[in-house]
């Protein structure tokens, strides 16, 4: 059974596109180096209870996707995500658990590589961002890109969590 590690923001929950929402009503532009600051200060702040239970949605039905690929017994299912504070950590897993009573949840610090948390060689991450992935192909990992728009950017792209599982070059 091969490591499967899923990204939670922009891949299970749309949590993304809220905060930069919300960065961008506060006059902030999460692209701008100046604006880094404030924007590390919100994601420390932010009241993630009710970012993820009252703003955020699943996205493309990834908790009934997370299901099936348990089902499967092809994977090793695991919640990789990073973490800009331990009340984002808190709240993260007690979402997840709402939904999973037996599934691996690893929060890991916005300053440390994942790559530095898991053992990465053989294993897969889905991630929406490209930077992770390049990270974890460097270290001997399969990065699967995920995007709603099916924008690969040199990497193998999905946009259901489930479409792992059609996967055929990774499921040996």
């Amino acid at each position: 059974m091969k490591n499967l590690y899923i990204d939670f923001d922009g891949v299970i929950m749309n949590t993304i596109d809220i905060s930069y929402e919300i960065i961008k009503s506060m006059g902030l532009d999460h692209k701008n180096p100046l604006d880094q600051p404030k924007i590390r200060e919100y994601y420390a702040n932010v009241d993630w209870n009710e970012l993820l239970n009252k703003k955020a949605v699943i996205i493309n039905d990834a908790i009934n996707c997370i299901k099936k690929i348990i089902a499967s017994n092809r994977f090793e299912v695991t919640i990789l995500s990073h973490v800009n504070s331990l009340s984002e950590a808190e709240e993260k897993v007690k979402y997840i658990r709402k939904y999973f009573k037996d599934i691996t949840i690893i929060p890991v610090p916005r300053s440390i590589s994942k790559t530095e948390m898991v053992h990465t060689a053989g294993s897969i991450l889905i991630d929406d961002f490209v930077g992770n992935l390049e990270e974890w192909k460097a270290k001997g990992g399969l990065g699967i890109k995920f995007s709603t728009e099916l924008n690969g950017k040199g990497f193998i792209v999905i946009d259901k969590l489930d479409q792992i599982l059609d996967l055929t070059n990774i499921n040996n």
